[in-house]
């Protein structure tokens, strides 16, 4: 768990939530393309949330965003969302963006959802 896309050094989760830092709620997935493709992770990342759904408010902490390291990547992301729009018959709110650095969120911060028993 951690904070990327913004443009603030070293974000805080206070500072993410007030929206002054431009940074998204993330989580950084390392995978083996051999074992699973950039485009299977994508589909599951979309079935993971309602894409149509703009999450954006409150600075934007929890938008839908893919944060891509190459343009084969991106490329990937495209096509997926625009068949899935297609699919859907609406847009998707989902952002397409360069990846930037990845800033690991604080302790207390991590494993959330185990610490609290669900």
């Amino acid at each position: 768990m951690g904070y990327t896309g913004g443009t603030t050094a070293n974000p805080t989760y206070e500072r993410v939530c007030s929206g002054s830092t431009g940074h998204a709620e993330s989580v950084e997935v390392l995978f083996d393309p051999k074992v699973i493709s950039y485009e299977q992770l994508l589909e599951v990342y979309f079935k993971g949330h309602d894409p149509t759904v703009n999450k954006s408010y409150g600075g934007g902490q929890y938008r839908s965003a893919i944060f891509y390291h190459n343009e084969e990547q991106a490329d990937v992301a495209r096509k997926l969302k625009a068949r899935l729009e297609k699919e859907k018959g609406r847009p998707l709110s989902t952002e397409i963006v360069p990846a930037t650095t990845f800033n690991t969120a604080e302790d207390y911060h991590q494993s959330y959802y185990k610490r609290r028993g669900l």
